[in-house]
């Protein structure tokens, strides 16, 4: 199974980008999309042979994810049903047979850190008790745009970044305790090196220099690491400012 996430930074921008093409031409069984910025009705082109599985924010234009699989799953949960977390559409939870797939779009602490207390004390701390409760009855696979570069290596400048958002040691310590609470970052099991990046600014031709940030992730349960034959990054897909990410599992 091929399973990727995209942070697409507005659907509908991206489908002028070549994101039905991706879509249907990168051999994938579930395509998990962050940052839609719309509502499904507002989204018109053809997902043959896809489910699909929408989670909008009540603010227009803003945030919310989406789930596009050729597998349809037994359950499918929108939110944590924390309602200070699930009004900006960031969380789809999948059940199947053998594992929960949990597409998640974490909160951006912002310019002067505005919402790093409520990331770091509520979000991060609700998320990860989350995840938890749902590998108490099956392994978990969750993956998204989680807004943090976990270590130096994940960044291309992280001595200038070191109090910026994404690269706090609030939010670091974030990742840490999901690594503490036995998940996997699958890109490292198999790459070890610097320079793997998911996202790049807009300004100072940054894609093309390089100069990015490792924020997007596929994590899974521990039990599943035998199942896991790759994980890896696609810097060639444009159409964001963000690129896929994904894994291989058997």
């Amino acid at each position: 199974m091929k399973l990727i996430s995209w942070n697409v930074n507005g659907i509908r921008a991206a489908m002028k980008k070549g994101f039905l093409e991706f879509l249907k031409t990168s051999n994938l069984d579930i395509l998990c999309i962050q940052e839609t910025k719309a509502r499904p009705e507002q989204v018109e082109f053809d997902f043959d042979g896809f489910y699909q599985f929408w989670n909008s924010a009540e603010k227009k234009g803003y945030s919310g994810t989406a789930v596009f699989t050729k597998i349809e799953p037994l359950d499918i949960r929108l939110g944590m049903d924390v309602p200070d977390h699930d009004n900006e559409g960031r969380i789809i939870t999948l059940e199947y047979e053998n594992y929960y797939l949990v597409n998640v779009y974490t909160p951006n602490s912002q310019r002067g850190l505005m919402r790093l207390g409520y990331r770091e004390k509520q979000w991060d701390v609700d998320f990860l008790k989350f995840v938890k409760n749902l590998e108490e009855k099956k392994p978990v696979v969750f993956c998204g745009d989680l807004n943090v570069a976990h270590k130096e290596i994940d960044l291309a400048n992280p001595k200038s970044n070191r109090k910026n958002a994404g690269f706090t040691d609030e939010e670091r310590a974030g990742f840490d305790n999901i690594l503490k609470a036995g998940f996997i970052d699958t890109l490292r099991e198999f790459n070890q090196q610097p320079g793997q990046y998911s996202w790049w600014s807009y300004r100072m031709n940054a894609r093309a220099r390089n100069i990015g940030w490792r924020i997007d992730y596929f994590c899974i349960s521990e039990v599943l690491r035998p199942k896991l034959q790759d994980a890896f990054i696609l810097p060639e897909i444009m159409g964001s400012d963000h690129c896929p990410v994904g894994i291989i599992l058997q």
